[in-house]
């Protein structure tokens, strides 16, 4: 019988790992993962393991910034996982077989972050600087202001995107149709490909507090529901404008928060199509399991739930209080990384 995992990859799902650990990617390639993505929380995570040292001690020895080291050791664990991936992006013909690569979550820091002319232009920069010489590298650009805005031109420069943070249906289709207008720049479309990442776990966490009315059917399926839709409407979108690859969602955040849910809630429920980055924990809780897991990304709740769901969750609201705390979530891992970097610098300066 097929794995858990096997199973969701049969189903139609590309599996795709939240970490860029090098020990992770080979298990989890094992079992079928057929990319990963990066940020600094699971650099950071890397770093205090002590595994990686040594390789700390070469840059410092170059007399590199916490800033540069950061950037440098990212670039090494994403080129990593490059190579184990590659073969996925070779056969694919460029449609799977990707590792994400965060731009600088600083940009976007509420407190020291540039005006947001300054944040496009170091955004195309930036976006342009690490994905040059890479076929399978995704760069990453959240769905803020500046980072929508820096997407037309990044995409027509050639970059891979992955849009990440999106919380609303609003930030999907400035996205996608920035994404868009930059591809109808390029002179062909064979290498366009764009992804984008659908926040889910995150927004029932924020129902549950700001709509405790919510009847028990509905509580714990607006993140569903609304990343359902979304889908739905990405599918109808390329079919009308075909492209040789495809544009995908990807189902991020589906790691459940709930202690009483099970583990596979969201991996089951968007089962079937596109992309899932799980935690890697999340894919170990489903690989024990023994569930087969079948399709059901196209089956929603009962209309009485969606009814409800529309009647009461106000998608503004939402929007504004995730972005809210996304963009801190964004910024302050950096800080700490680089908080860490420097203490390390201290560590081994007295060894």
């Amino acid at each position: 019988m097929d794995s858990p995992l096997r199973s969701l990859i049969a189903s139609g799902t590309k599996l795709w790992l939240d970490s860029i650990d090098p020990d992770l990617v080979a298990e989890n390639r094992a079992l079928g993962a057929s990319g990963a993505t990066s940020n600094p929380i699971i650099v950071a995570d890397l770093i205090k393991t002590g595994r990686f040292d040594a390789d700390l001690e070469d840059l410092l020895q170059e007399g590199l910034s916490d800033e540069q080291i950061a950037w440098r050791l990212t670039d090494h664990l994403v080129r990593h996982a490059q190579e184990v991936f590659l073969p996925v992006w070779q056969t694919t013909r460029g449609n799977d077989g990707y590792v994400s690569f965060e731009l600088d979550p600083l940009l976007e820091d509420p407190q020291k972050g540039p005006a947001r002319a300054e944040r496009v232009k170091r955004y195309i920069e930036l976006g342009r600087q690490w994905a040059r010489g890479h076929h399978n590298r995704m760069i990453k650009v959240p769905a803020t202001p500046a980072g929508l805005e820096a997407l037309e031109e990044l995409v027509a420069s050639g970059v891979t995107v992955n849009i990440t943070l999106i919380f609303s249906m609003r930030q999907y289709e400035a996205a996608r149709d920035a994404v868009w207008r930059g591809a109808q720049r390029r002179e062909k479309l064979d290498a366009f490909k764009s992804v984008y990442s659908i926040f889910v776990s995150r927004l029932d966490v924020y129902s549950e507090k700001a709509v405790p009315q919510l009847s028990p059917a509905a509580q714990g399926q607006v993140g569903i529901v609304n990343a359902k839709r979304i889908w739905a409407a990405n599918k109808r979108f390329w079919e009308q404008n075909r492209t040789p690859l495809a544009q995908e969602m990807i189902f991020a955040s589906t790691g459940t928060k709930k202690p009483e849910d099970p583990p596979w809630k969201y991996v089951e429920a968007f089962a079937g199509s596109d992309i899932e980055t799980n935690p890697p924990a999340t894919n170990e809780a489903v690989e024990r399991s023994g569930r087969k897991i079948e399709r059901r990304i196209d089956q929603l709740p009962p209309q009485a739930v969606l009814d409800e769901i529309d009647r009461l969750v106000d998608m503004d609201a939402l929007e504004r209080t995730l972005m809210e705390e996304g963009i801190k979530k964004f910024a302050d891992p950096q800080k700490a990384l680089l908080h860490l970097i420097g203490t390390k610098r201290e560590s081994l300066a007295a060894h």
